[in-house]
């Protein structure tokens, strides 16, 4: 990573953790420069990587203002949590704070092609982005994939790329994103208040046989992520 884009990553993490709030103008170019004991040029090449993601933009007269303290999150591909993380300059990390075999919804084992006595393995485990938390991941895992889930340490940071290693690989999956209300155990993992806004991404993801993996919700800290999703021009529309 160059020096710009370690800039731009400790600028973007002060910005998302509301250290500059939305609407306010950053330090001048030539303050920062002084305070990161760099050139103004390489200032000036970190705001345009965070100017390019949307969270700040130039202001005629004023300097740089905060236009967003979001991260977006793409849609587009089927990438990790880490493999994103990574490439906004951001340290991944998750800790599973609850794992345990149970029998399956109605729902669950529709999707899954399991029948009801069936036991999946729900796994909770909490997400974080520079240390902070930002999401809870709560996902039942498909039987047949469940003994792999549970050999893995609890601070594994990618179950995906174990899966690539053992030869699975996520092909398709699906998302729908909603908005509710924080739980009690939500507001006691993202340290957030009970009931605040908090968003919500259920999910399926299945491999190149057709078989699917798991089902589950991912629950993000409101404000600390916003999601990008591309659209093929080619694909089907709406209505």
């Amino acid at each position: 990573m160059t020096r710009y884009q370690e800039l731009a990553a400790d600028l973007r993490a002060r910005i998302a953790h509301g250290e500059f709030a939305v609407g306010s103008v950053l330090p001048s170019e030539n303050a920062l420069a002084e305070a990161y004991g760099v050139s103004r040029g390489t200032i000036r090449n970190a705001l345009g990587t965070l100017a390019a993601r949307g969270m700040v933009e130039p202001a005629r007269g004023t300097g740089w203002v905060i236009s967003s303290g979001l991260q977006a999150r793409e849609f587009d591909t089927l990438r990790t949590f880490p493999e994103w993380a990574e490439s906004h300059g951001m340290r991944p990390g998750g800790l599973v704070v609850e794992s345990r075999r149970d029998l399956p919804t109605p729902a669950e084992a529709r999707v899954l092609r399991i029948a009801a006595r069936d036991e999946v393995l729900r796994v909770t485990r909490v997400r974080t982005l520079d240390g902070q938390p930002v999401m809870i991941e709560r996902a039942a895992f498909a039987p047949w994939v469940a003994p792999l889930i549970e050999a893995l340490p609890a601070d594994e940071p990618s179950i995906v790329r174990v899966f690539q290693r053992e030869g699975i690989r996520s092909t398709r999956g699906s998302h729908r994103i909603d908005a509710v209300a924080a739980s009690s155990e939500d507001a006691r993992l993202l340290g957030v208040p009970r009931s605040s806004p908090i968003l919500r991404v259920r999910r399926e993801y299945g491999d190149q046989q057709g078989r699917i993996i798991e089902v589950g919700e991912d629950r993000y800290v409101g404000g600390a992520v916003a999601f990008a999703i591309e659209v093929d021009e080619t694909g089907p529309h709406p209505g």
